[in-house]
C-alpha cells in the first residue's frame, strides 16, 4: 500500500465501522464481562450474518501477515476491511500454522495428531473451522471422524470445554496464571471470541464458555501473545508477531 492510499484508509475506516456493525446485524458485538475473578472482552457474531475468516500469509508476497496492521493493508488492497481479529492460532519459529490450517478449501499444513511439549500437546487439543454460514470447534479425533471439511480452519490447544465437560488436565487452584485467548461456539452457533485482560487459570477461562457464554465446545488459542484488533473500540494489540489470525471482515461499500 502506497502513501496515499495509507492515508485514505485512514480517512475512510472511521467511516466505514459503523456501517460494519450496521450491515451484520451486531450493533455493538463486544462486551467486558467479570468472571471467577477475571475481566474479559467477549467479542460474539452470527457466522451466518458476518463474514469469518482465517488468515496465515499474503499470498501475493508470500510473506506471513504477523501483524494485524500487516493483515488490515492486504485486505484494503481487495476492498475489505477487519471489523475485528486476534491471533488465532500456535505457529512455529517461522510464524507457520503449528497442525491443521485450512484457507479457502485448500489444507496448508495437516492435522497433527501426535504428541509433545506445551499447551498445544496438553491433550486433547481441537479444531475451529468454518463450512459455509456455519462455525464449529471440535475436539481433534471428533474432527477427524466427522471430516467437515470446512473452507477455514486452524488447529490449536488445548481444548477448553469438550462436549460440556472441561479439559480433565485442567484444576480450579492452578497456580500457572497468564492472558489468554480462545474462541467457543453457543449451541445457537454464535461464535464467541474472548480474551482475558488480566491473568488467568485455565479452569476459570474453559467456564466462561461453558457456564457463561454456553459454548459446549471451546479451543484455546493462546496465551502471553494474546492480541485482538477491535477499531470500533479505538484497540489495537501489538505485543508480539503473529502467526495465524482470525478476522471478521467486510467489503468497502461501492
Amino acid at each position: 500500500m502506497n502513501g496515499s492510499m495509507k492515508r485514505l484508509a485512514k480517512l475512510l475506516l472511521p467511516l466505514l465501522l459503523p456501517f460494519s456493525a450496521q450491515a451484520g446485524g451486531q450493533a455493538d458485538f463486544c462486551r467486558i464481562m467479570d468472571h471467577a475473578g477475571g475481566r474479559y472482552t467477549v467479542c460474539s457474531f452470527d457466522p451466518a450474518k458476518n463474514t469469518i475468516r482465517i488468515y496465515d500469509r499474503d499470498h501475493v508476497s508470500g510473506q506471513g501477515y504477523r501483524s494485524f496492521a500487516d493483515l488490515s493493508s492486504a485486505l484494503w488492497r481487495q476492498h475489505m476491511f477487519s471489523v475485528f481479529a486476534m491471533n488465532g492460532g500456535m505457529y512455529h519459529s517461522d510464524y507457520s500454522p503449528v497442525g491443521l490450517f485450512v484457507e479457502n478449501g485448500v489444507e496448508r499444513t495437516p492435522i497433527s495428531t501426535g504428541g509433545g511439549w506445551g499447551n498445544f500437546h496438553l491433550l486433547p487439543n481441537g479444531v475451529f473451522y468454518l463450512k459455509g454460514a456455519a462455525a464449529g470447534v471440535l475436539e481433534t479425533q471428533a474432527y477427524l471422524a466427522a471430516d467437515p471439511k470446512p473452507d477455514f480452519a486452524t488447529q490449536s490447544g488445548p481444548m477448553l470445554v469438550i462436549d460440556g465437560k472441561l479439559h480433565p488436565r485442567f484444576l480450579p487452584d492452578s497456580d500457572s496464571l497468564k492472558r489468554r485467548n480462545g474462541v467457543g461456539v453457543s449451541r445457537d452457533g454464535t461464535v464467541h471470541f474472548a480474551i482475558s485482560e488480566n491473568t488467568v487459570r485455565f479452569y476459570d477461562f474453559a467456564t466462561l464458555f461453558r457456564d457463561v457464554l454456553d459454548a459446549p465446545n471451546a479451543l484455546y488459542l493462546d496465551g502471553t501473545i494474546s492480541s485482538v484488533d477491535i477499531p470500533a473500540m479505538k484497540r489495537r494489540d501489538s505485543l508480539f508477531p503473529m502467526g495465524p489470525i482470525i478476522a471478521v471482515v467486510d467489503r468497502v461499500p461501492d
